[in-house]
């Protein structure tokens, strides 16, 4: 078990991958080539991930072998445990994993002052805090959604909690647009509760890494304009010639 930072870690800009729907704007910030100094999964994650550096799995791993308790993921945990080559986080050590290396729960909580810990990305997100990276972006940690008003899983408030206490580190937190956390899938205009049900709602967003206030009327609207349109039959693009949209 580890019992201090991990030196390499300070200052480093990780990702957060867990199994919610906005896992999703990982996987499109890497099709487009965006990269991160390293990507840490969340449970099924390991199976899913092709290049990951670290691993939290809180749940002792005896339950995808021995047990049927994770339903259809049984399968694909057992499988691919065995074949990590990356430290994998967990509370119990276990012969059929090597990867496996126990949290360092006792440092972190005397270190950090705090044990509020009730879901495995919580845990990952107080990892990353103890080892003073520089920032933290957020995929699949999602909890709620829109498309079902009557579904939600726990443990959200104690992710944005240990946010909250990265963000008083000075960690940038980003979170993917999709995902609820944070109120991030919020509009602009409807983020701060009660002000936007005025005509002119006060909104807040980053300029230049500063957080800003104002009217939604000040706020400086951006118009793009369109340099051409590629469609069905990729029509090439002139330089310089705007290319009237396609009417449908």
């Amino acid at each position: 078990m580890i019992k201090k930072p991990i030196k390499e870690l300070e200052g480093k800009n990780i990702a957060i991958v867990a199994m919610g729907n906005s896992q999703l704007d990982y996987h499109k910030m890497i099709t487009h080539s965006h990269q991160f100094d390293e990507v840490w999964a969340i449970n099924a994650m390991i199976g899913v991930l092709k290049k990951a550096d670290r691993a939290f799995i809180m749940d002792p791993v005896s339950r995808f072998f021995d047990t049927e308790d994770a339903g259809n993921m049984t399968v694909m945990m057992k499988e691919t445990l065995p074949t990590i080559d990356y430290p994998i986080y967990t509370c119990e050590l276990d012969k059929r994993v090597s990867a496996l290396e126990e949290y360092p729960i006792t440092s972190i909580v005397k270190d950090l002052n705090c044990s509020y810990f009730n879901n495995t990305i919580a845990y990952a997100i107080a990892f990353a805090l103890w080892n003073k990276v520089s920032g933290i972006n957020m995929f699949g940690a999602d909890f709620t959604y829109k498309s079902n008003l009557y579904f939600a899983e726990s443990g959200r408030g104690c992710c944005e909690f240990w946010l909250a206490k990265c963000t008083d580190a000075d960690i940038t937190i980003q979170v993917a647009l999709s995902s609820g956390l944070l109120d991030s899938d919020v509009p602009i205009k409807e983020k701060l509760y009660g002000y936007h049900r005025l005509e002119d709602p006060i909104v807040t967003y980053t300029e230049d890494d500063q957080l800003k206030v104002c009217n939604w009327s000040e706020v400086e609207q951006q118009q793009a304009i369109p340099i051409g349109l590629v469609g069905r039959h990729n029509e090439p693009l002139q330089e310089g010639i705007i290319v009237e949209p396609k009417k449908y």
